[in-house]
C-alpha cells in the first residue's frame, strides 16, 4: 500500500499506480470527502461522460391503472 507525504502546503501526490488504474489526468477535478476518520478522493465525471452508463436497465415501471 503506497504511503504519501503531506507537503508544507498541505499537498499530496497520488501514486502513479493509482493514477493509472483510475485513469486520472492532470488538471482533473476530484471531490474530497471526510468519512469515518479518513479522506476519500472521488474523481468528478462530467455529465457528458456519464451518458449511457445505465444501458440495458429495465425502465418499465408498474403504474396505477388511472395513470396509463
Amino acid at each position: 500500500m503506497p504511503v504519501v507525504t503531506i507537503s508544507p502546503k498541505f499537498q499530496v501526490v497520488i501514486p502513479l499506480e493509482i493514477r493509472t488504474a483510475l485513469g486520472l489526468e492532470p488538471g482533473q477535478k476530484v471531490q474530497a470527502l471526510q468519512y469515518e476518520g479518513r479522506i476519500e478522493l472521488i474523481p468528478v465525471q462530467p455529465a457528458k461522460a456519464l451518458r449511457g452508463f445505465l444501458k440495458g436497465i429495465d425502465t418499465r415501471v408498474p403504474r396505477e391503472p388511472d395513470r396509463t
